[in-house]
């Protein structure tokens, strides 16, 4: 590869943002000319966009090629045939593009391979002997999301690395996994910014384990929590409420309904109770309170299906956490219309009398895990103004069953911590935000039983083979080192994934400056380094070319300018913004040095 020279590469830096960029990194890469949109969700990667995007899949491919595992790569345009025999041409929804061939024939746009991986080990592979496998693709995936947004961070049209591995039993399935474990930690550690491990749902993936790699970021779509005291770590729609024991309720009293005029809302409901029904030992909470909430759960064949999730007052039903829990189905709120539909209930005063597979209404009904037996309830008597009181889980009514639809709050007690059970300190949690970078499964068997994928084990007995997926982002890493890294003047690319590893300024016009910043430029090049030369002439000032190079984000910098005179130049650090005076004649030996440290 030749030098990358500013005067003939492919690239037009602009000063004003994007008009439909909503984060920093989307910002900058587009006004430093690495990407360009083409339509919502989908963008055209320009050449210093492509260089670091490929710097990004190199790091993946040579931690995965490390661990053993096999690249091949799939066709983007896939049969509707396998999809189908896994269910998920019916999952997807809307969320995937269909097509159709001109005979009529079903085919989609790839979002994700596990059923071609599935099909072609089947394919190929008949014994125990052949395995443990694993085998991996960087392809380009497609989904049809219903509100692309952030730039690279949430597209249509992504680059994604997933990888599966294959074994005869579970113990194969542990070391598998966590090989690939280890090898997305070096990875991670290579890209160059924060990230933080935790549990996760399988959701629509379907097996058991399940963690994610996230980007620590303000901007992430995902919020994790962590303990204060222990390690423990989670996406809130994978954290596990610490359930109370179930409490006698021999000596409580009846249930009994009261009036309780114009108070539709919790706060209002509390605000009556202390007034009108104090209690003797402290004042009501919202926390004594049953909020029941209705939803309607939108399956993937269209079917719409009405369901109450009951919460202490105190939280609010967190529809992102409940969906974690359902996919595919999707969940949104009941409508008012919806609602009306339903004559046995009444708006503001729903209660468990009214709810249940066995009610009138017969619409499930799941609790929170803290809703155990035993435990006393304020809830709506479903009678307009009023409510019950002293209602008494499993003596008065059983849920359906139960969910985590809570929401996750700081200050929560540690699930891990709470499990413990001894005298140690225990830590709450505390919530942050991140990006989405990889997701390891432990799939098990959901698809090879699917796809009927078996091998001969050592006895010649048929066995299901079991099965991992791990999935990396490289496109959306692009996005998420940028957001890491970047500063108030542009990207600051760690030196791993820059686009060059040195950025030469001829700042002048004058000949001899021209000369030099061309024979450093080669040099370096000559040295093994790549190189991005700004040897534009014309109207293109000294002070434009900083601004570029502030914008582009190479590590670091050589500016040949008015020093020369006196036999130096510049070399700069992009990160720390430390400049050092270095001989014009030992300036190529000191970069290469610089660099390869």
């Amino acid at each position: 590869m030749t030098v990358l020279r500013m005067s003939s590469l492919f690239v037009r830096t602009l000063r004003e943002d994007p008009n439909d960029a909503e984060v920093p990194s989307h910002r900058l890469l587009v006004r430093a000319g690495y990407i360009r949109r083409a339509a919502p969700g989908i963008y055209t990667w320009l050449p210093l966009g492509l260089r670091v995007l490929r710097r990004v899949e190199a790091i993946v491919r040579e931690e995965m090629d490390a661990i053993g595992a096999q690249e091949l790569s799939f066709p983007a345009l896939l049969p509707k045939e396998p999809y189908e025999a896994t269910g998920r041409w019916t999952e997807y929804g809307d969320n995937i593009f269909r097509l159709q061939d001109r005979k009529g024939a079903d085919y989609l746009l790839g979002p994700t391979h596990e059923e071609m991986f599935t099909l072609v080990v089947k394919d190929l592979y008949s014994s125990y002997k052949d395995l443990p496998l694993a085998i991996y693709q960087i392809q380009t995936k497609y989904r049809d999301e219903a509100r692309p947004r952030a730039g690279l961070l949430r597209g249509r049209e992504f680059v994604m690395k997933d990888s599966y591995s294959f074994d005869v039993d579970d113990a194969g399935l542990e070391a598998s996994y966590q090989r690939h474990r280890d090898a997305y930690i070096r990875i991670f550690d290579r890209l160059g910014f924060e990230y933080v491990i935790v549990r996760a749902t399988s959701g629509a993936m379907g097996g058991s384990r399940s963690e994610e790699f996230l980007a620590r970021a303000s901007v992430g779509e995902d919020t994790y929590v962590r303990c204060t005291t222990c390690d423990y770590a989670a996406n809130v729609e994978a954290v596990e409420t610490p359930v109370p024991p179930a409490q006698d309720w021999a000596d409580a009293p009846a249930a009994h309904a009261e009036q309780t005029p114009d108070t539709p809302t919790i706060a209002t409901l509390v605000a009556h109770l202390d007034e009108h029904h104090p209690r003797g030992d402290r004042a009501w909470t919202a926390a004594d309170t049953l909020k029941n909430v209705m939803v309607v759960l939108v399956h993937p064949d269209g079917t719409r299906e009405p369901v109450a999730i009951g919460v202490p007052g105190d939280r609010e039903v967190d529809l992102k956490r409940l969906g974690g829990q359902l996919e595919p189905i999707e969940v949104e709120p009941m409508t008012e219309e919806e609602l009306a539909e339903h004559k046995a209930l009444v708006k503001g005063y729903i209660g468990p009398a009214a709810l249940g597979e066995e009610s009138e209404s017969g619409i499930r009904y799941l609790v929170d895990p803290r809703v155990v037996d035993g435990t006393r309830w304020v809830t709506g008597a479903n009678v307009a103004g009023s409510h019950v009181l002293d209602l008494v889980v499993g003596r008065d009514f059983t849920p359906d069953g139960t969910v985590e639809a809570a929401e996750v709050r700081d200050g929560d007690a540690c699930p891990r911590c709470a499990e413990r059970g001894d005298g140690e300190e225990h830590g709450t949690l505390e919530s942050a935000r991140g990006i989405e970078m990889g997701h390891i499964f432990q799939l098990g068997r959901k698809y090879a039983d699917a796809l009927g994928l078996q091998v001969l084990d050592e006895n010649g007995k048929l066995v299901t083979v079991t099965m991992g997926s791990y999935g990396i982002g490289p496109s959306r890493a692009v996005a998420a080192i940028a957001e890491g890294t970047l500063d108030d003047k542009g990207l600051c690319w760690p030196r791993d994934v820059a686009p060059a590893d040195v950025h030469v300024v001829a700042a002048g016009k004058d000949e001899a400056i021209l000369a030099a910043a061309e024979r450093i430029a080669t040099e370096l090049h000559g040295d093994g380094l790549d190189v991005l030369l700004d040897d534009r002439t014309g109207k293109v000032s000294p002070g434009v070319k900083f601004k570029d190079a502030e914008l582009l984000g190479v590590p670091t910098t050589v500016v040949v300018g008015r020093g020369l005179a006196d036999g130096l130049v510049e070399v700069k650090d992009r990160r720390t913004g430390e400049r050092e005076d270095v001989a014009a004649d030992h300036v190529v030996a000191h970069v290469v040095r610089l660099v390869r440290s």
